[in-house]
């Protein structure tokens, strides 16, 4: 095989859906779907044993996140990818703004927090460590802003528009070393602005909603500039093999188009949620707000009724 000119061709058929669909089973990203399906589950199974609830909704969104995941990367779509930019740029668009989120919606890390028991006093087990780990100095820069914004930005263009695409995509072990970067940088990117998990940054919900759109512009230039190229820009698929029967400016307008359009889909789901979970939080707000007036009602009446009773237990010692 060798991936369009860059080392190995990869005779295909014409692309369809159908096509792109079957199931190929790439061992790295299979392994690790089911590794993370089995984990999340024994959390929930766990969990419910011990007669705490946890949100259906946590466990769809999940599931569906690591689904997501297997679909672009289980399936012939990850063969196609290499040597069509169109796909190849379904594949990142899915694995880096649509797995990650869904993925975070399931809140994971609060699923470990409650489902692994404690050591014990002076010792350090899975549930200590991970405790942490999200307390660590590493954690605080990676989750920053000021880190994951530059880097949602550069892993587009210091990627794409530098040699570190082509040599990744030389080999198969790079293509799933990059797939890997486009997943973790999803998932650092999204976490902070999602807020469903503990971390150390949590920033209000306009500033949520500012974070995501400060990177999401950036997405939708680079699909602008992919679309509007007059010659291919990307050395790997310059060359498609004749069997597809497209042309390589063509596959790079559709690629930029996808990621152009894209750009938006992320940011409708992740504003719903933010608003969703925005609303839940002035809900509790509210009820606290409620409580905390009906305790004081409470003393304020029983105070009262302390007085009447004073003024007649005078009246009575008075006759």
């Amino acid at each position: 095989m060798d991936h369009g000119g860059h080392g190995m061709t990869m005779d295909l058929p014409p692309f369809t859906l159908e096509r792109g669909l079957e199931f190929t089973g790439e061992p790295f990203f299979l392994v690790g779907s089911l590794l993370a399906l089995g984990l999340y589950g024994w959390g929930v199974v766990r969990l419910r044993r011990r007669g705490d609830e946890w949100p259906v909704g946590r466990v769809v969104a999940f599931a569906l996140g690591v689904l997501s995941i297997a679909l672009v990367m289980c399936t012939a779509l990850n063969e196609y990818g290499m040597v069509m930019f169109s796909v190849h740029m379904v594949q990142h668009m899915i694995i880096s703004m649509l797995s990650p989120i869904l993925l975070l919606l399931g809140a994971p890390v609060t699923l470990m927090l409650r489902a692994l028991p404690a050591a014990g006093r002076g010792r350090k087990g899975p549930r200590e460590l991970l405790v942490a780990f999200l307390h660590s100095r590493y954690v605080r820069v990676i989750s920053h802003p000021a880190f994951t914004i530059p880097l949602f930005i550069a892993s587009l263009y210091a990627l794409y528009f530098t040699p570190i695409f082509d040599f990744l995509m030389g080999s198969k072990v790079g293509h799933i070393a990059m797939m890997l970067h486009f997943l973790a940088v999803g998932l650092v990117f999204f976490w902070p602005i999602m807020g469903v998990d503990p971390g150390p940054h949590r920033p209000g919900y306009v500033m949520r909603m500012l974070e995501l759109f400060a990177g999401m512009p950036f997405h939708a230039f680079f699909g602008i500039a992919l679309m509007m190229a007059s010659e291919p820009m990307i050395g790997t698929y310059t060359s498609p093999p004749a069997s597809l029967g497209i042309e390589a400016l063509d596959d790079q307008q559709w690629a930029g188009g996808i990621a152009w359009a894209f750009s938006e889909i992320p940011s409708v789901v992740v504003l719903v949620a933010l608003v969703y979970q925005w609303y839940r939080s002035e809900q509790r707000q509210a009820r606290r707000s409620d409580r905390a007036a009906a305790r004081d009602g409470d003393r304020e009446l029983a105070a009262y009724n302390a007085y009447l009773a004073s003024l007649q237990a005078r009246e009575a010692r008075g006759q």
